[in-house]
């Protein structure tokens, strides 16, 4: 199971600090669009939000937006962030968050990812030798396949919810 288990888990992206980012020993991250940044689907970013991937980016960090999303819905995200991204990343393979790296110039063992599905988000930090921060979901997917993967995720956001004290908040939906 450590191949499924993050870095580091929060209830929100805002949760994140420069201080966990230097714990994990990172340079840059990687950050998800859907229930990371935004509710699936949504164009409108969670509050709050730009403010700190503005913050984190003073601090020192580099970000990118990561997304299997296509370019039209990724380009207005990052638009609003002023950051670069890459789109139809095919996560969890571990090519784009190698490409990402690449593109900001640092080392994967230097690069968090950043994103709200441990078969996707956390699963390809782990095979691309990245560090990974999970977030609580915040919407709840509609799609046969999401609620699958979230069933599957059950057990393992159980353990971290144990660990962290951070409840999820679709941790029982079907």
């Amino acid at each position: 199971m450590p191949i499924l288990m993050p870095s580091a888990y929060v209830a929100r992206i805002t949760d994140i600090t420069p201080l966990l980012l230097h714990k994990l020993d990172a340079a840059a991250v990687l950050l998800d669009v859907d229930n990371t940044l935004a509710e699936d689907g949504s164009q409108e970013p969670f509050p709050g939000s730009i403010e700190w991937a503005k913050k984190i980016s003073e601090d020192g960090f580099k970000l990118l937006i990561i997304s299997n999303n296509c370019s039209s819905r990724v380009a207005p995200f990052a638009a609003l962030y002023g950051l670069p991204f890459c789109s139809m990343a095919m996560k969890p393979l571990p090519a784009a968050y190698l490409h990402a790296a690449h593109k900001l110039k640092v080392q994967r063992e230097h690069t968090v990812v950043v994103g709200d599905q441990i078969f996707t988000d956390i699963l390809g930090a782990n095979l691309s030798g990245m560090k990974s921060v999970l977030v609580a979901p915040k919407s709840k997917e509609d799609s046969f396949s999401f609620r699958v993967r979230r069933r599957l995720e059950r057990p393992i956001r159980r353990k971290l919810e144990l660990q962290s004290g951070i409840k999820t908040d679709h941790a029982e939906d079907d």
